[in-house]
């Protein structure tokens, strides 16, 4: 896969891993914090994109870029997010692409209100953009595009997520030794209306001190003595129900408590990218008023 969607589903990676940050609970003043709270912080990462496998009939044969990530706000005001990939990929036969996916997103602390907008850009032509809201309200999740065309729908909610609160969904089940989280998941990736199925799998927690990172993770102090889970995540097409599906994309990452990602591993099914923390910048989050 060598289009456009290689940066959506990046895109929706980065935001899955660590923009979760937007799905925390506004800060409870108790000494006790509570297990569904989870306290994310603002927090600015490069990470080094390269080729780590290939497989079909026409393997790519290699891809270098570079993803910048950087998240701000807090529990009271909301998260954004501002996120953009570079790469370049080499089909092969001198088939050689440059991709550019440039986006933004927020999302309010109750799960309730999320933003979207991106645009794509193919050997520096703009080949698509996304702008749009979604809202919900009860039963169901309202969405209102402006981009690719003025569009307005309405989604039953059945347990749908923003991408936010499943990464909060995420490392609750994560404290609480939970193995497995399933869950449907919009967030506003290809055309805007699209919904995924989910399945993120959660590996043993790596305690701190043990496993020690040798990327840029490894400079900070918070997260020397933090607790982090390996996780999977794999999104499926919702629209393609019944029977054994495969995966349209996974992701694999070291998530920490306080939301920050390490150790990225994208899976597009015709091949695979590792993505390496080279840069950390932790801020302090800005307290509530």
């Amino acid at each position: 896969m060598t289009d456009t969607r290689l940066d959506w589903c990046t895109a929706v990676a980065v935001v899955a891993l660590s923009a979760g940050l937007a799905g925390a609970a506004p800060a409870q003043k108790t000494d006790v914090p509570k297990p569904d709270v989870v306290e994310f912080v603002p927090h600015r990462a490069v990470y080094d994109l390269k080729l780590s496998s290939a497989r079909g009939n026409r393997p790519v044969e290699s891809v270098r870029g570079r993803i910048l990530y950087d998240f701000s706000g807090n529990s009271c005001e909301g998260y954004a997010l501002q996120f953009r990939q570079v790469s370049e990929i080499d089909a092969g036969e001198g088939s050689l692409m440059t991709t550019d996916m440039r986006a933004t997103t927020w999302e309010d602390a109750a799960a309730k209100t999320f933003r979207f907008n991106s645009q794509n850009y193919i050997d520096q032509k703009l080949k698509s953009a996304v702008d749009g809201r979604a809202e919900r309200n009860g039963a169901k999740v309202g969405v209102n595009l402006s981009k690719p065309a003025s569009k307005k729908f309405g989604i039953d909610s059945g347990g749908i997520l923003f991408p936010t609160d499943h990464m909060r969904r995420i490392i609750v089940a994560a404290r609480a030794g939970q193995s497995l989280l399933q869950g449907p998941v919009f967030d506003g990736s290809e055309t805007g209306d699209k919904v995924y199925e989910t399945l993120s799998v959660i590996g043993p927690v790596i305690e701190p001190e043990t496993r020690k990172p040798e990327d840029a993770a490894a400079k900070d102090q918070t997260l020397s003595k933090m607790r982090r889970w390996p996780v999977t995540i794999s999104y499926f097409d919702r629209s393609k129900a019944g029977g054994e599906q495969t995966p349209v994309y996974s992701i694999r990452f070291e998530l920490y408590e306080n939301g920050i990602s390490r150790a990225l591993s994208l899976d597009y099914n015709d091949f695979v990218v590792a993505g390496e923390m080279t840069s950390l910048e932790v801020r302090p989050a800005k307290p509530c008023k």
